[in-house]
Order: structure tokens, then C-alpha cells, then sequence
């Protein structure tokens, strides 16, 4: 049996970015890659990350994270840091051989209405589709493109 490569998506919450992430990653790689999602702060799925990740047809609502200390105990083939380079420092991993940064913002923090609060989950959710493509384009994985994103 073919070992997978493992893939850390950390970011300094949990229950957003890096969930929105390991879902697109589990849905276009076709379980390619052993992914494991982690936060300084983990937590449960936000429902506005569950609510616009469910309009694509992926469902995040039982993923759980695990603490940055949990991971530290763990080798990975690739780390994938999410944060806001405007507001969050990056958390340092240095265990994994090749390691990317996506700077987005938490979609979490944004203060506005329900209406507006949903579209900033969307923007986040695309972006996030747009790093995992590319990342999944560079790592040479056949990924499929069953997941319909606003462009």
C-alpha cells in the first residue's frame, strides 16, 4: 500500500480557514494526501464556514481539529500556515520540508451584518479554493474539478 503524504494545515484558529481548507484538499485530491487540520486555538466548525462550504457540496460539519502541540508530535510532507499578514503572526512550523504561507483573513473576525458576515465566508472560501488548486498543481496531483467555486 502506497503511503500518503501528509499535509498540516495550521492557522491561529481553528474553526474556519484551515477547516475550509482540509475539506477542499479531502474533496479535490481524492484522498491523495493524509491531511490534518490544527490551530493555536482549535475549535469546532464555524456554521457560517459549514453554511458556505455546504453551497459547493462539501461538508466540513464533523471535522475536528487538533492543537499546534498535537501536531508538533508528527512528520509532514507539507505545512500550509493560514493566517492574516496584516493582523496574525505566522505560526512557525519547522518540521515539514516544504512549508507555504496563504495570508488571508479570518473571516471569523469580520464585524458586519448576517448578509455581509456570509458574503466575507465566501470570498475566504474561494481564496481558499484558488491556494488549494495551485498547491495541489504544484505538489503534481490529478485533482478533480468537481466543486463548482465563484470565480
Amino acid at each position: 500500500m502506497e503511503k500518503k503524504a501528509k499535509v498540516l494545515l495550521l492557522s491561529t484558529g481553528d474553526s474556519t480557514r484551515s477547516l475550509m481548507a482540509e475539506g477542499f484538499l479531502k474533496a479535490l485530491a481524492g484522498g491523495h494526501f493524509q491531511v490534518v487540520s490544527a490551530g493555536i486555538k482549535p475549535g469546532e466548525p464555524h456554521p457560517l464556514a459549514i453554511e458556505a462550504m455546504g453551497e459547493v457540496g462539501i461538508d466540513i460539519s464533523g471535522q475536528k481539529s487538533k492543537t499546534v502541540a498535537d501536531s508538533l508530535k508528527e512528520h509532514f510532507t507539507y505545512a500550509v500556515i493560514l493566517y492574516d499578514a496584516a493582523k496574525e503572526h505566522s505560526p512557525i512550523f519547522p518540521f515539514a520540508p516544504k512549508l507555504y504561507r496563504w495570508s488571508l483573513a479570518d473571516p471569523a473576525a469580520a464585524e458586519a451584518s448576517n448578509a455581509e458576515n456570509k458574503e466575507v465566508f465566501r470570498r475566504t472560501r474561494n481564496e481558499i479554493a484558488r491556494n488549494v488548486e495551485a498547491f495541489l498543481d504544484e505538489a503534481g496531483v490529478k485533482w478533480r474539478e468537481a466543486v463548482a467555486i465563484a470565480a
